[in-house]
């Protein structure tokens, strides 16, 4: 693995900490189904294995602090100014939640090939704050499509109170790159399309047809559909070319996605109440992967898209930060994929083999003294190089290595104050002991 050339890899851990040690343009595709803010805890029902896994799907600003937005002011100044408005419109939880996807997204982004997908799952209650993130990471002409996946049963959505009854999801498209893996995907003719439309009076051996001008195609084609008997004369004489059943692959998927059974129909007794059918994730992988791609799902639950990747012979990482869901997805997939076991479970974080590692020397030190003017990375208070010692902005135990682009220097102080722990931790206590100075300086006075 010292390539990061792998495959069949379920990680649990922090799911940041993990994206933090994937290489860059490491996966095809990347399939996520976040919880969705709902305010909801989500577990297997009693009874049934591993009762005890379960996600938080409720969210305050104790999941994410406020100094992360420093962080990304650093890189996405309009996103951070965005996020920092939804508090206003929709509370701190949304601005906690959204801080958090976007800081995974990033990551994401990185991770993913040039040519690679990215679909995110999400509700309609977050959806439109989360286009909005992937517009400004992936780029707004990177957007491919918005597609509605009807989720609930042919009977529909119980309504409550004066509203429509909610029974849909929405799934996110975005590409890397405008060379992006798209296989065009089919869904069968339905049989009163095919009983209007297709027919076969003259009893050809082919089956069922339907039939069309022949246009202003070039004589040599004519000629070529003439000798395998696709031209035929209607009554008033006119020329028309056959097109037989058997020859079409169906209609071609458009953005509405209401042929696939809804959540849970599918799920076996190891299941989460939200688990999505398999065959939304044939769909996606078909679509944007080919054999041998690697698809990432960084919020694997019960392992679905793993499955699914597996049966369609790609290679695959998941994450999830569950402990008490390791045995559920070892079982999932070992009942489910079937004629395999050689998926490999990693408590501990990756480390990046796609970037230079770099000792920590003097050189390295004069070169981040200068590009930081002299000052600590931390208190932004000016010291001599001598009284300043190189750190990691990521902790090693994070997933962050010993590259050039993840040192810092920091003055003493700041550095024991920041410990083993992301700098988003000192900014936040170098954020409360400013407010706390100031506001002992006001009562001074």
């Amino acid at each position: 693995m010292s390539e990061q050339n792998f495959q069949n890899t379920l990680y649990t851990n922090d799911n940041l900490f993990i994206l933090n040690g994937l290489n860059s343009n490491l996966v095809d595709l990347i399939y996520l189904d976040p919880p969705f803010n709902s305010k909801r805890l989500y577990s297997t029902p009693i009874g049934k294995k591993q009762a005890k896994a379960s996600f938080k799907d409720m969210w305050n600003w104790q999941d994410v602090n406020e100094a992360y937005l420093e962080t990304l002011s650093e890189k996405y100044p309009a996103l951070t100014n965005y996020i920092a408005t939804i508090g206003a419109v929709n509370g701190k939880n949304m601005m906690a939640y959204i801080t958090y996807m976007t800081q995974r997204i990033i990551e994401m982004y990185r991770i993913l090939k040039d040519a690679g997908s990215f679909y995110l799952h999400c509700d309609t209650v977050a959806s439109h704050y989360l286009k909005f993130v992937l517009d400004e990471i992936f780029g707004k002409n990177n957007f491919r499509n918005e597609i509605i996946w009807k989720r609930g049963t042919m009977k529909g959505a119980k309504a409550v109170g004066k509203q429509y009854g909610r029974n849909h999801d929405v799934i996110l498209y975005y590409s890397k790159s405008k060379n992006y893996t798209y296989n065009r995907q089919h869904i069968e003719y339905s049989e009163d399309y095919v009983r209007q439309r297709y027919k076969n009076p003259d009893n050809d051996l082919k089956g069922l047809w339907t039939d069309n001008p022949i246009g202003t195609r070039s004589p040599e084609s004519i000629e070529k559909l003439r000798a395998e008997g696709r031209i035929f004369k209607t009554a008033g004489n006119t020329e028309r070319i056959k097109f037989y059943l058997s020859e079409m692959k169906g209609i071609a998927m458009d953005d509405v996605w209401l042929d696939i059974d809804p959540v849970n129909t599918m799920a076996k007794d190891n299941k989460y109440p939200t688990q999505k059918p398999l065959p939304l994730l044939y769909r996606i992988i078909k679509t944007s992967s080919n054999e041998g791609d690697i698809v990432l799902d960084p919020f694997c639950g019960c392992a679905t898209t793993c499955v699914a990747a597996q049966q369609l012979n790609r290679k695959w990482i998941g994450i999830d930060i569950e402990k008490q869901a390791v045995s559920l997805l070892k079982d999932r997939l070992s009942d489910d994929a079937g004629m395999f076991s050689d998926f490999v479970n990693i408590l501990t974080i990756p480390q990046r083999t796609d970037i230079q590692i770099v000792e920590p020397t003097k050189s390295v030190k004069e070169r981040l003294y200068k590009q930081q003017n002299c000052l600590c990375n931390g208190c932004n208070t000016e010291f001599g190089i001598y009284n300043l010692e190189i750190d990691h902005i990521i902790p090693r135990a994070k997933g962050g290595g010993d590259y050039y682009e993840n040192y810092q220097l920091l003055c003493g102080n700041c550095n024991r104050m920041k410990g083993d722990r992301p700098m988003e931790y000192l900014r936040m206590k170098i954020k409360a002991r400013e407010e706390m100075l100031n506001k002992k300086f006001i009562f001074g006075e």
